[in-house]
């Protein structure tokens, strides 16, 4: 019998330690929904104090540093808590990080496919799920990344390839000027300039306008430069505003450029029919970025991208190496994923997105997103009948901005006294010079009493300020 060593305790102690943990995360789920976002202490105190620990020569006792751990929970915000409307949440599904436990615990490698073929064809077959769900082609190839930052900057990585192999210092990308900052960022990591980063002018001051990137392009093209991808957003950080993806696609296929969709907000609302109609054009990219930890609903670090050509990703990652000279023979149906990714040690990531799909089912997520895009439209509805109240454009998806009436300065006032209240977090941003208040729901514990208190809220607040 083999004997267990220090790391691997006995069974008896397993069990206590999983009871233990489990009883923790039992009181993170069941709570959730009441918690206030605002917890009354930021914590200030507790990081100057875990600073300064160390590790100390002998087991800690597992009663207090679990306390501790609890500490730090009573601190900060809470992302996981039904108010949170200030950004775009991962309001964490326990499912999801089940599956996380089990594959840390398995511990299975997933960047050669020949090490656990049955662990990466799981995967797999969840990926293929997400491109059958965008409407791309067979040889399409999906993967799970760490979030949306990561999956734009290997798509355009991938375009830099396939457009400008070689001469990155020519390549042009056209973005909008609401494209999230990961995009600008992947650019330059990507080696671009940053004056061949094109922001495009808007339609309405909110959508790429497809006929300023053609314009663009063409000026490109004359002075001698390489135009590589054109970056179109389903569902902007900033308003949840969906690009013409249809028309964006048209240019990029008359001139021969990369069609990158960044959807890691609004992508999967293609599951509801009101989102698979707004965003049409979507199934003609060449990559689509999605973040699961956003719309379905998953912890953070759980982002997508889908490539519709899977060569492409192997030409512009795949490489050899000596000391894999003995690995196990791959299976053809089950792609490499470190020839196709940046990463070579790969954890077994596939579950904590595999899992929730299966114990809940797809149209639990269809029904909570149909939800979500409902109660922002009531929301907004409300805001604007609110003479107090200068509200932007009807939603997209599930993004509510407005003003109060006032200066920018009124807008900070405004968070102030809605923030007061606890259990309710907005935020703000800038549009067209001007500071513009969101209210984000998406949180699958976001419901419509959630939104009446935050609705609430900002009028009283709005009134206060108006009238005061």
């Amino acid at each position: 019998m083999t004997r267990l060593t220090a790391f691997d305790p006995p069974p008896e102690q397993t069990d206590e330690l999983v009871r233990l943990v489990g009883d923790l995360v039992g009181e993170l789920t069941t709570t959730a929904a009441e918690r206030p976002v605002f917890t009354a202490d930021r914590g200030d105190d507790l990081v100057a104090g875990l600073l300064d620990v160390r590790p100390g020569r002998a087991p800690a006792d597992l009663d207090d540093t679990l306390a501790r751990i609890r500490e730090v929970l009573a601190t900060g915000v809470d992302n996981a808590a039904a108010g949170e409307m200030a950004y775009i949440p991962g309001s964490g599904l326990l499912t999801s990080a089940l599956g996380d436990l089990i594959a840390s615990v398995a511990n299975r490698y997933t960047g050669l496919s020949g090490f656990s073929p049955a662990a990466v064809a799981m995967e797999l077959g969840v990926l293929r799920w997400l491109t059958e769900l965008f409407g791309m082609p067979e040889r399409a190839q999906g993967l799970l990344l760490s979030g949306g930052s990561a999956a734009n900057l290997t798509a355009l990585v991938t375009a830099r390839e396939i457009h400008a192999p070689e001469q990155a210092h020519l390549a042009t990308v056209y973005v909008g000027a609401h494209a999230h900052a990961s995009v600008r960022k992947a650019a330059r990591i990507a080696g671009l300039t940053s004056d061949h980063i094109r922001v495009c002018a808007s339609t309405d001051g909110l959508r790429l306008d497809p006929s300023a990137v053609e314009v663009a392009i063409k000026q490109d093209l004359a002075d001698g430069l390489r135009p590589t991808a054109i970056v179109g957003a389903a569902g902007t950080t900033n308003t949840g505003t969906i690009d013409p993806l249809d028309e964006l696609a048209d240019v990029a296929a008359e001139h021969g450029v990369w069609f990158h969709v960044d959807a890691a907000y609004g992508g999967f609302f293609v599951l509801t029919d009101r989102g698979r109609e707004r965003m049409a054009g979507i199934e003609r990219a060449d990559s689509i970025t999605l973040d699961p930890h956003k719309s379905l609903f998953l912890p953070f670090g759980t982002g997508a991208l889908l490539v519709a050509e899977r060569d492409h990703l192997a030409l512009a990652y795949a490489e050899d190496a000596d000391y894999l000279r003995d690995r196990s023979e791959d299976l053809d149906a089950l792609p490499d994923f470190s020839s196709i990714t940046t990463e070579l040690t790969r954890e077994w990531r596939g579950l904590r997105l595999w899992l929730p799909l299966q114990l809940h089912g797809e149209d639990a997520f269809r029904t909570a997103l149909d939800d979500k895009l409902d109660l922002a439209d009531q929301a907004w509805r409300t805001l604007a009948d609110d003479p107090n109240l200068e509200v932007l454009a009807q939603p997209d998806l599930s993004i509510v901005t407005f003003r109060v009436r006032g200066d920018d300065a009124t807008q900070d006032e405004l968070l102030r006294l809605v923030h007061q209240h606890g259990h309710v977090r907005l935020s703000t941003t800038v549009i067209e010079g001007r500071v513009v208040v969101r209210l984000v729901v998406l949180s699958h514990r976001t419901t419509a009493e959630t939104v009446e208190l935050a609705v609430s809220l900002i009028r009283t607040a709005a009134a206060e300020i108006v009238g005061g």
